[in-house]
């Protein structure tokens, strides 16, 4: 007769030998017990895992977020709900872009998938470069995860978006209490998840400040982690010159106790062709006395920025736009404006480097400035002038885009070559960066030229912008990260956008998952929204220390 002791011990003992057959079986075949995890795997390619070495031929899984398993899933007995042939791709983590002005793509109803971005590779972009950043970014990653995205997004706060709403377009400098208040929404953008502080210091009002202005503001950054990013004073001869410019980019990383980063790093004209060797050696000598330095680099000749900027002197820039359109049509201050625009034009190249990207202007469109000026029948400055005060009466001043050629092949090469030089876009319409940068790089420089290697390329465009932005979980690719992945067919891969045709998507692209999520199957987008909007890790930190 069995006891209720009796059936209480054979209901332990059967439970206890189910249980050690199922750690046998999960022990002896643990393969099996992954394949039902799995739910994607690429199959036979060569994979780049970001740190710059060599390509070797893998299999590479994906569950859920996450990179499960690199190996050879046939020997592993690894299967998963969707198998893909990879055979002749690279396979690689997703590319990041840490200049980019995607948050108008972003925030439109139409363009938020980010697909320019994505048939590039890119995975990630950085928003809010050249001062231009939110105050307020803890509502705009909110607004970001509720409208979806199509790529992930981290957000930069910017000097120019602050100064403005402190000072206006003020030439002076800020006063005690203004200052504090550029501090404080430093300090609000940071806890509210930013990656750093950017400056534009080329644009006003910007330009308006000096060094000490902007150290201050950055050693708020510097207590959450962030970092410093900066489109420098001048990248030419405007003010203090390239090689002033970076020692003022050094010295705000020193005095703040902050890493700087160098967007789109140039040289930026025919009085500074050259002048690379000297820039690289000057970073290369911080470098090595400890300083966090980096830099990044569009791979094309010809810069986008406005008209206004390009030409325009400093003083020029200051007050209301109603103050600034009076300037420009006063005659009192025509002939000193005409001889800022034709100095300006000559550094730039001549009026047939500036090309004008501009649509709400037809008759611009796609046409050089000499050809304008011929057109009119006029000088190129003097057709500048006009075409400025035309913009300034009508308020399309933002949207008069030019593309200036004035950069040497020869300072691209010895820019792009420097191990701390990553790859962005500074996408802008009318220019085919927007499009074209990340495959561009392959095709020209990897395979054509041959400049850089490609897993060189393949490094300075993952794992190194993933290690400023503090994105340990991403860059790489290793099992346990997120599977933000990219396979790409090195024969085909290519852009198609030129300054003719700037918006063409680029090609060669195969496979991409952004977070775990296929959204390009054979070249094509499955029209997913897989992005997320990214929060700096100090941020949490920042608040719960009360700083």
């Amino acid at each position: 007769m069995k006891t209720p002791s009796t059936n209480l011990n054979l209901r332990r003992a059967s439970a206890l030998a189910a249980f050690t057959i199922t750690i046998f079986f999960l022990a002896s075949t643990p393969a099996q017990a992954q394949t039902q995890q799995l739910d994607y795997l690429l199959l036979g390619g060569r994979i780049l895992d970001g740190t710059g070495s060599g390509p070797r031929r893998a299999d590479v899984g994906i569950a859920g977020d996450r990179i499960a398993f690199i190996g050879n899933a046939a020997a592993a007995h690894i299967h998963a709900k969707q198998t893909f042939s990879a055979k002749g791709l690279i396979i690689c983590p997703g590319f990041i872009d840490p200049h980019t002005h995607a948050d108008g793509y972003l925030n439109d109803p139409i363009r938020r998938n980010n697909l320019n971005y994505i048939m590039q590779g890119v995975t990630t972009v950085v928003v809010g470069n050249d001062g231009g950043g939110p105050i307020d970014v803890a509502a705009a990653f909110d607004r970001y995860q509720h409208q979806g995205i199509g790529t992930n997004v981290a957000i930069l706060t910017g000097f120019g978006t602050i100064r403005r709403a402190v000072m206006g377009m003020a030439f002076a400098d800020p006063t005690p209490a203004q200052l504090d208040q550029m501090r404080a929404d430093v300090r609000e953008a940071m806890e509210g998840g930013a990656f750093g502080f950017s400056t534009g210091l080329f644009y006003a009002p910007q330009s308006f400040s000096k060094t000490p202005e902007v150290i201050e503001l950055s050693k708020v950054a510097a207590q959450y982690g962030g970092f410093y990013d900066t489109h420098m004073r001048d990248e030419d001869s405007y003010s203090i010159g390239l090689l002033g410019a970076i020692d003022e980019t050094l010295e705000i990383g020193r005095q703040a106790h902050i890493p700087v980063h160098i967007s789109h790093i140039k040289a930026l004209g025919p009085e500074v062709w050259g002048k690379s060797v000297d820039a690289i050696a000057k970073i290369n000598a911080a470098r090595a006395a400890g300083q966090d330095v980096t830099a990044a680099q569009y791979p094309y000749n010809g810069s986008g920025t406005s008209l206004p900027a390009s030409l325009l002197p400093p003083w020029a820039h200051e007050g209301t736009q109603q103050q600034v359109s009076a300037r420009l049509n006063d005659p009192a201050q025509r002939q000193k404006l005409l001889a800022a625009i034709t100095e300006n034009i000559q550094r730039r190249g001549g009026a047939n480097t500036l090309l004008f990207t501009s649509s709400h202007m037809p008759e611009l469109y796609a046409k050089n400035l000499a050809q304008v000026a011929a057109a009119r029948k006029m000088p190129a400055p003097e057709t500048a002038l006009a075409i400025l005060q035309e913009c300034s009466r009508d308020k399309t001043w933002d949207e008069l885009g030019v593309i200036s050629f004035n950069m040497s092949e020869q300072d691209i090469d010895n820019f792009m070559r420097q191990p701390w030089v990553m790859t962005d876009s500074d996408g802008s319409p009318g220019h085919p960066r927007l499009y074209g940068t990340f495959p561009r790089k392959l095709r020209l420089y990897v395979y054509q030229k041959k400049i850089i290697t490609l897993p060189f390329m393949v490094h300075v465009s993952t794992e190194l912008p993933a290690q400023m932005l503090g994105l340990n979980d991403r860059g790489l690719l290793r099992e346990g990260k997120i599977a933000d992945v990219i396979a790409f067919d090195p024969a085909t891969v290519a852009d198609k956008a030129t300054y003719e045709h700037p918006e063409v998507l680029s090609v060669g692209m195969q496979y991409i998952f952004i977070n775990g999520t296929l959204v390009v199957n054979d070249g094509k987008y499955t029209g997913v929204l897989a992005g997320r909007a990214l929060r700096h890790k100090a941020a949490a930190a920042g608040q719960a220390s009360g700083r």
